[in-house]
């Protein structure tokens, strides 16, 4: 259950033509697309809700929300269609339809139009985090897989250390609505890139047809493989802390602390230190493996967590305190979720788009549903965030007990 290849697959030289310096690169910017999506909101959220007469804090986060769950539903569309008609023609759709989207959004006459165009921006948005990952799966294996998409990762994780500055400077240069149209030129911008440079990564005769029972018969291998769906479930709730953070960062930050626009300098710190982790575990990766690294950083993430929690219960901590262990806990995410997304995707290379989108589905509907229950329990202290991350890590060390059949660390089991 573990797949066939050998553990020290080193990743390619060359990828379709291009080197794999700009290969990573591309990859890394249609992935990245999401997270400005996600990430240059937050610095606007009191602006739009000031242009919309919202009082309730918690109903902002509708905006993410709203985007996460389009983004997550349309993966499992998006799947299927690539593995039938490769990787390209389904890119450029998703990222047209990204790009229109956030037009739309720019120019949304009332809250309600701009959630619809923000869930249907998602939607776009699921085309490039599908195909990304399946063009990884469709050229790597083994531990080389894992490497390359740590750095995909490094550079993925760059964009939060940006974004909310940038969405920073717009508002005061201008106002929110101009955060829509950076992301329509971003993602075209994107998209141009990808149409000269980025080969087609799935041939003809791997193709599969688009019917009923060729879909059922590939999503029932992800479902019924225990490696895949365990650690798909591990993954979508260890990174329901993540959105759950990404949720309540602003008005802790902001309301608690009183950093005002330090912000987003303060939100940067954490994406510093979570890329550089993720650049660490592409170094490391291919010696320990994906099992040792992630499997450790879960459960130093669990403790962590467990400790703010505790401290956070007795009553509110200083900044110095709550943020130094978000920097001890954020970095950890750069050896989780790369690795365990190789993992699940090893044995199911033959259903690459369909494989990447059955787990991207769950990861991000699951874990914005979570980060959405997380959010929605913010009280004006830290303490249900820190309870957040104590019980979904706990969640996800279960599930990949369970994956592993109660052993940790790769002991008995090769990568």
């Amino acid at each position: 259950m573990h797949g066939t290849t050998a553990t020290a697959v080193s990743p390619p030289a060359t990828i379709g033509g291009i080197g794999r310096p700009q290969f990573i690169a591309i990859i890394a910017s249609l992935m990245a697309l999401n997270a400005v999506a996600i990430d240059i909101m937050l610095p606007a959220f009191p602006n739009i809700a000031g242009s919309y007469g919202i009082t309730d804090a918690n109903r902002i986060q509708h905006i993410l929300l709203s985007y996460v769950i389009g983004f997550g539903l349309a993966q499992l569309f998006f799947g299927p269609v690539s593995d039938r008609y490769g990787r390209r023609a389904p890119l450029f759709i998703g990222i047209g339809l990204y790009a229109v989207c956030a037009v739309a959004g720019a120019f949304a006459p009332s809250f309600e139009f701009l959630l619809i165009s923000r869930f249907l921006q998602g939607v776009g948005a699921a085309a490039t985090r599908v195909i990304a990952i399946s063009v990884v799966r469709d050229t790597h294996s083994g531990r080389g897989m894992a490497a390359t998409m740590s750095l995909v990762m490094m550079v993925f994780m760059v964009v939060p250390v940006f974004a909310p500055m940038i969405g920073q400077v717009i508002i005061l240069a201008g106002d929110w609505h101009l955060i829509f149209i950076f992301m329509a030129f971003v993602s075209l911008a994107v998209g141009m890139w990808a149409l000269f440079r980025l080969p087609e990564t799935l041939h003809e005769q791997n193709r599969r047809p688009l019917t009923v029972k060729s879909i059922s018969q590939a999503f029932a291998i992800v479902l019924s493989n225990r490696i895949a769906l365990f650690y798909t479930l591990a993954t979508s709730f260890y990174f329901g802390s993540l959105f759950g953070f990404l949720n309540v960062a602003q008005p802790i930050y902001v309301d608690i602390y009183g950093l005002g626009s330090y912000f987003p300098i303060a939100f940067a710190a954490v994406a510093v230190v979570m890329a550089g982790s993720s650049f660490i575990n592409s170094r490391l990766v291919g010696r320990f493996g994906q099992r040792r690294l992630s499997h450790g950083a879960l459960l130093a993430y669990f403790g962590f967590s467990l400790l703010l929690a505790g401290l956070t219960a007795m009553g509110p901590i200083p900044f110095w305190l709550f943020f130094g262990i978000s920097m001890l806990m954020m970095p950890l995410f750069g050896f989780v979720g790369s690795n365990f997304n190789s993992i699940a995707m090893e044995p199911l290379g033959a259903i690459a788009g369909t494989a990447s989108s059955t787990l991207g589905f769950a990861q991000t509907v699951g874990g914005g549903l979570v980060g959405a229950l997380i959010g929605q329990a913010y009280d004006g202290t830290v303490f249900p965030l820190a309870a957040g991350y104590a019980l979904v890590s706990a969640v996800a060390v279960v599930m990949v007990l369970i994956a592993e059949k109660g052993r940790l660390f790769g002991v008995g089991t090769p990568d």
